[in-house]
């Protein structure tokens, strides 16, 4: 998976490996955001350190193709609003994805992760992309929906998310599959 695509054009957007000069929009638009951050597995950053550091891992990972993360912009504009990880393991790979609270709604998401699972899919050897989402994230389950994901089922207490509680949350899992 070393030559995964680095950079997406879709009709409204560009998505493109992150760098180290995100850090700043990065981090006021979305990364320090409680509601952003509310069903992901981190807290909200409480400093522009723990973004830098953020950054360097996902440079580190997409080094090492451990992990692909690409920043998500704006067509004609070059500041980040979200962005959409994968991490390929044998025959899959798991998503990921945040967006900056002033872009719901319209469609941005479901947009790049709609790429992001097609690209995946052409890989050879690679036959599900999947992922999951809170129980209690309808929003994010329809974008999974709308990129083309089918809800397989739900795991139970699956994973903590540290913003509302220390303990094992349920999870809706979805895939697309070849």
């Amino acid at each position: 998976m070393r030559d995964v695509c680095k950079i997406f054009e879709t009709e409204r957007l560009n998505l493109r490996p992150p760098a180290m000069e995100d850090a700043h929009v990065i981090f006021s638009r979305y990364a320090q955001d409680a509601e952003v951050t509310r069903y992901l597995l981190w807290r909200p950053h409480t400093d522009i350190a723990e973004t830098r550091a953020f950054l360097k891992k996902c440079l580190d990972a997409w080094a090492s193709a451990e992990e692909f993360t690409w920043v998500i912009q704006l067509s004609g504009l070059s500041e980040p609003i979200g962005m959409v990880a994968a991490r390929p393991r044998g025959h899959r790979a798991e998503v990921g994805y945040v967006l900056a609270r002033p872009y719901w709604g319209k469609g941005y998401m479901t947009e790049a992760l709609s790429q992001v699972v097609d690209s995946l899919l052409s890989f050879s050897g690679l036959s599900r992309v999947w992922a999951v989402c809170n129980v209690e994230n309808p929003a994010s389950a329809r974008v999974m929906e709308k990129a083309g994901m089918t809800c397989e089922g739900i795991l139970r207490r699956w994973n903590v998310f540290p913003n509302i509680s220390s303990e094992p949350r349920d999870c809706h899992v979805y895939a697309r599959v070849l």
